[in-house]
C-alpha cells in the first residue's frame, strides 16, 4: 500500500526541550491511523509537523509525494485543531460555506459537511451560542467540507457523547473506505481499537507503529490499555524485550 505520509528520523526542540525525538513511520493512505498517547506526548507537535506549520529541528517529512508545507498541499490537506478554528460571529453554514468557498466547492458541499457531522439541526445558530463539543464538530465540518485527499484530525471526539462519538467513526471509516487518508490523534486508549493502524507515542518518542492487532500481540493481552503500559516498561527496562507469546519480559 502506498504511504500517505512518510516521516523520518522527526526531531523537534521547543522552548529549549526536545519535544519529539528522532520520529520514523509511515501512514498508510486510504486507511484511519491512529495517533495515541498520554497528553504532552508530543502528538500535536507530530500534526503540526505533518501539516508543515511547525519548525523542525531534524528530519524529513514526505506528504503526498511532497515536503511537508508545501503550498501545492494546500487544497490537498484538511485539518482539524484542537482549539475551534471557526468564526464565532457566524453560523455554521456561514462558516462551512466560507470554507466550502475557498476550496472552489459549493452550498450543497458546505450543507453535506455539516450534516455528516450532526449539526443539520443547528446550522443556523451562531457558533458563538453552541456548546464546546458542537463548536469542535462545526470545525470538523469546515476541515471536511473540502474533500481533502488526507484528513489531520487533533483530538475530534473529545467533548462528545458516546451517540455522537460512534457516529463520528463511522464517518472517518466510511471516508476511509472511499480513499481518504486519516490521522486521528487521541488520548483514550478504548479508541485505539477503532482505527486500521497506530502509531504509539510517549515522551517524544515512538514505543510501537502497527496494527492493533500487533500490538496486543506483541505485549501479550487482550487489552490495549494493558499493551501499552506493557510496551512502555519494556522500554523503559532498555534491552530487556517482551515475548510476545507470554507477555513477560525476557533479556
Amino acid at each position: 500500500m502506498d504511504d500517505a505520509i512518510a516521516v523520518r528520523d522527526l526531531v523537534v526542540d521547543r522552548g529549549g526541550r526536545r519535544v519529539l525525538d528522532g520520529i520514523s513511520c509511515r501512514v498508510p493512505r486510504g486507511a484511519v491511523t491512529g495517533l495515541l498517547g498520554p497528553s504532552g506526548s508530543g502528538k500535536t507537535t507530530f500534526m503540526r509537523a505533518v501539516v508543515g506549520v511547525q519548525l523542525v529541528s531534524g528530519g524529513t517529512i514526505t506528504v503526498l509525494g511532497r515536503p511537508a508545507g508545501t503550498p501545492a498541499l494546500r487544497h490537498r490537506v484538511g485539518y482539524l485543531t484542537q482549539a475551534p478554528s471557526v468564526y464565532a460571529d457566524l453560523t455554521v453554514r456561514e462558516n462551512a460555506r466560507y470554507f466550502a468557498a475557498l476550496y472552489g466547492r459549493g452550498r450543497a458541499e458546505a450543507d453535506q459537511a455539516i450534516s455528516d457531522v450532526g449539526l443539520a439541526s443547528a446550522a443556523g445558530q451562531l457558533v458563538a451560542t453552541l456548546s464546546g463539543g458542537q463548536r469542535s464538530r462545526a470545525s470538523l465540518a469546515c476541515a471536511l467540507v473540502g474533500e481533502p485527499e488526507l484528513v489531520i484530525l487533533d483530538e475530534p471526539t473529545v467533548g462528545q457523547d458516546p451517540v455522537l462519538r460512534a457516529d463520528l467513526w463511522a464517518r472517518f471509516h466510511a471516508m476511509a473506505a472511499a480513499g481518504t487518508t486519516l490521522l486521528v490523534s487521541s488520548h483514550v486508549m478504548d479508541e485505539a481499537a477503532r482505527c486500521d493502524r497506530l502509531l504509539l507515542i510517549r515522551q517524544g518518542r515512538l514505543i510501537a507503529d502497527d496494527s492493533p492487532a500487533a500490538v496486543r500481540a506483541t505485549a501479550g493481552v487482550d487489552d490495549l490499555d494493558e499493551a501499552f503500559l506493557r510496551l512502555i516498561r519494556a522500554g523503559e527496562a532498555g534491552p530487556a524485550t517482551m515475548d510476545a507469546t507470554n507477555g513477560r519480559e525476557q533479556s
